[in-house]
């Protein structure tokens, strides 16, 4: 008798941090279900800045001595394994790629920054792994970014064009935030009343309108895994558990954990995608 083919799962993340951050949950289910789980990280988040408290570390910032970037690969390391992440990535190899910072900041015209790179050699870069892999599906960011990083968009772009065209891929995701269950958990925490953190208003965290989220996974039983994984990422967020979950970035603001992680289906067909990414394949 033939074994089926195995599940095989592909997220194209921009920095360390953001796999934990957006897909963190739905990456510990899947592993979790015995799917081959890959996450490419398309540069080493070298212009990020340190969460305050964390003194002994702010001489890595690339305004210092410039080795944030190494300091995170290792944070990246830990919070795959917390995951479960059975295979991982750096676009082009480590390294090959620099965190390009926010658009107009010096750091994007640095030689290695990867938005000033080439999107067709990146995209091959891409493509080559697509073909080692063979993922059923992949997973990046809507057209925006998420929250309009220009890494995040040039991760968007390069695996729209790479994916698209892969032979084995049958779906492409995009990993957003449902609106829904931002303004919910918000509401949560103002009714808890004793965050470390400033919960925002409703509007100002990046979400994306209900009506346009094709596929919801329950991933309730792997909320304890992705909070371990954020806490791996100890230089760029502060984790707050308990009943209402949260994680703050360095602007201390509050953003609540939700129980079910979002996307909107790109490509490929939709039946069976509602509750399941492999669903119908």
């Amino acid at each position: 008798m033939i074994s089926p083919e195995p599940r095989r799962l592909l997220l194209v993340h921009a920095h360390p941090d953001d796999e934990s951050i957006t897909t963190g949950a739905t990456i510990a289910r899947y592993a979790a279900e015995g799917a081959e789980v890959t996450v490419v990280t398309c540069t080493l988040g070298e212009e990020g800045e340190i969460m305050a408290g964390l003194g002994e570390l702010a001489g890595l910032g690339a305004w210092a001595a410039d080795q944030l970037g190494g300091y995170r690969a290792a944070e990246l390391q830990r919070a795959c394994a917390a995951l479960g992440v059975s295979r991982h990535r750096y676009l082009g190899g480590i390294g090959r790629w620099r965190d390009s910072g926010m658009a107009g900041t010096p750091s994007a015209s640095h030689p290695r920054a990867f938005t000033g790179g080439s999107a067709e050699e990146q995209a091959a870069q891409l493509a080559e792994v697509l073909d080692e892999v063979r993922p059923q599906v992949v997973v990046t960011y809507d057209a925006f970014g998420g929250y309009g990083h220009p890494d995040h968009i040039r991760a968007h772009e390069i695996t729209m064009a790479a994916a698209t065209r892969a032979e084995p891929v049958a779906r492409v995701f995009h990993t957003v935030t449902s609106r829904d269950a931002v303004r919910a958990g918000l509401a949560a925490l103002r009714t808890r009343g004793d965050t470390a953190f400033a919960v925002p208003p409703d509007d100002e965290l990046p979400a994306t309108p209900d009506e346009d989220i094709t596929t919801t996974l329950d991933v309730t039983a792997y909320v304890p895994a992705k909070l371990a994984a954020l806490r791996a990422h100890a230089t760029q967020l502060a984790v707050v558990g308990g009943d209402v979950p949260y994680f703050a970035l360095t602007n201390e603001v509050a953003q609540p954990i939700p129980a079910h992680d979002s996307f909107v289906l790109a490509h490929g067909p939709a039946e069976g995608a509602a509750d399941d990414l492999f669903g119908g394949l």
